[in-house]
């Protein structure tokens, strides 16, 4: 059992389920990212919010202030409004009463000249100056203060009023000096804001959350409905698929007219089946080629052997057992050759790390093959050693079947040509026979291909020559092929072969 099949039996095994859930996890990262960018969002307008609340109050207090009247200490937000050479606050509000600002102002005053010019780090517009100033520490405070008892930094806005642009009436009312200089201070607190962009920002979250929820539920369905219908031909696939067997695989499964991945599929899948059929149907003519070429022989020995037997005295016991070493030959051969077309089936091609010399291979054969049965000239022509990768005795195997198809169909001569063309060793085998006809140039290398079905097979050869001939040329990366010539001029079988460099250049 995998180690790992315990830890992953929370894992959906369904196509459609494993969808349906990564399209839900993939949604849910999704809405939590937006649902924290609205929070952030939210949050930030309602700081925003309190500062254009503190903004508003500041700018009311200055009217209040230019029209000379003294502000109420009901407010919103905590102000106060200072002068020069006053101890005390000219109005404060909005908790700035907790400092008791009536004896001594809580916030800086302007000094009585004429202001500098704010620093860099001051964030000024409209008329004011916004600065963070701290708020002065309390010993007595209590639970609910508007400020803690420590004091801390808080972001101020300000707006400065001169005196001499009052008239007197007005000066007078608000009870400064005629010199003075006038500061309105608002206090920006940030748990104003904090506390509307929580109000804000649960209802949002809440409402995000059900949203998300139920956007969640919905992106599984239809993912998961979607796939599912998605996948219905591919169910049909596999149902018609089970049902073909190794002894039967002609059915086909139906091409969905779609066009999309499924109809690709489906197309590999009958292209699969008709490779298999095509195997099949080939495997049983071999073994029912096979096992014709088997009978044969073992029909003639048996029947031989049967009759010198039965009448001992009247056999001819040398000519038996001549025709019984023949046929058992002929056995041999046909097993021999059964058993190197199983070996090349089951062997993936390719060309062995070797290097051959073809002409000097053609050379030797054309000085070693018997020619006792009938008077045939076979010679070699070549111009220059022709190097090719692979295995000596395959390159033997295939050379010499050539020619003993060549010397079954020749007249008078056989002729072997070696020549380098271009990065290619092309080596051909031509006889002065009657030829082959155009229409049969490739079924001759079919397995079990005869096509002088009148001449003896006891010297037409095992019918797989050609067959292993070209099984080993496709193995060496090359190509066994008829070349087409005028019945009069009898067959010329051309091999080409990948050039490979001489053993000094390599």
């Amino acid at each position: 059992m995998n180690a790992t099949g315990p830890r992953r039996r929370w894992w959906p095994r369904s196509v459609r389920a494993r969808t349906a859930l990564a399209a839900a996890s993939a949604a849910a990262v999704i809405l939590v990212g937006i649902g924290w960018w609205v929070h952030r969002d939210v949050y930030r307008e309602s700081t925003q919010i309190a500062e254009g609340q503190a903004q508003a109050q500041l700018f009311a207090l200055v009217d209040q202030v230019e029209e000379g009247v003294v502000p109420v200490r009901r407010s919103t937000v905590p102000y106060e409004v200072v002068a020069t050479d006053r101890r005390g606050a000219v109005a404060y509000g909005g908790g700035m009463e907790e400092f008791d600002p009536g004896t001594r102002h809580v916030l800086p005053a302007p000094p009585k000249a004429e202001l500098p010019a704010p620093p860099d780090d001051q964030l000024s517009g409209w008329g004011y100056t916004t600065l963070p100033m701290r708020i002065p520490a309390r010993h007595d405070s209590k639970p609910g203060d508007l400020f803690g008892k420590d004091g801390g930094t808080y972001l101020v806005m300000y707006y400065d009023v001169r005196a001499d642009e009052l008239s007197n009436e007005k000066v007078a009312a608000l009870g400064i000096a005629a010199d003075a200089q006038l500061r309105v201070h608002v206090v920006v607190l940030p748990h104003a804001g904090e506390d509307i962009a929580e109000t804000i920002t649960e209802a949002t979250d809440l409402l995000l959350l059900r949203a998300g929820l139920v956007g969640l539920v919905l992106i599984a369905a239809v993912a998961y409905f979607a796939v599912r219908i998605a996948l219905r031909p591919v169910e049909a696939i596999r149902v018609l698929t089970a049902s073909v067997t190794a002894s039967d695989p002609r059915e086909r499964v139906t091409v969905p007219a779609t066009g999309h991945e499924i109809t690709a599929l489906a197309n590999t899948i009958n292209t699969t089946l008709q490779r298999l059929d095509n195997a099949a149907a080939q495997q049983r003519r071999f073994v029912a080629d096979a096992a014709h070429e088997l009978r044969s022989p073992l029909t003639t020995l048996l029947a031989s052997l049967e009759v010198a037997l039965a009448y001992p005295e009247r056999t001819d016991w040398p000519a038996a057992a001549t025709t019984a070493a023949r046929q058992t030959r002929r056995l041999q051969a046909l097993a021999e050759d059964l058993l190197l077309l199983a070996r090349l089936d089951t062997r993936t091609a390719t060309a062995g790390p070797e290097t051959v010399d073809l002409t000097a291979l053609a050379s030797r054969l054309t000085e070693q093959y018997p020619l006792s049965e009938r008077p045939l000239t076979l010679t070699c022509d070549s111009t220059a050693p022709a190097h090719a990768h692979g295995n000596p005795d395959e390159y033997e195997r295939l050379l010499r079947n050539l020619i003993d198809n060549a010397a079954r169909h020749a007249a008078h001569r056989i002729q072997i040509t070696v020549r380098n063309q271009d990065a290619w060793v092309v080596l051909t085998v031509a006889d002065d026979g009657p030829g082959v006809p155009t229409e049969d140039a490739e079924r001759i290398f079919e397995r079990f291909v005869r096509l002088d079905d009148a001449r003896s097979r006891d010297h037409g050869g095992t019918g797989l020559g050609l067959a292993i001939a070209r099984d080993l040329a496709h193995r060496h990366q090359g190509t066994l092929t008829l070349t087409l010539t005028p019945r009069t001029l009898g067959a010329c079988f051309q091999l080409r072969l990948p050039q490979a460099p001489t053993p000094a250049e390599e």
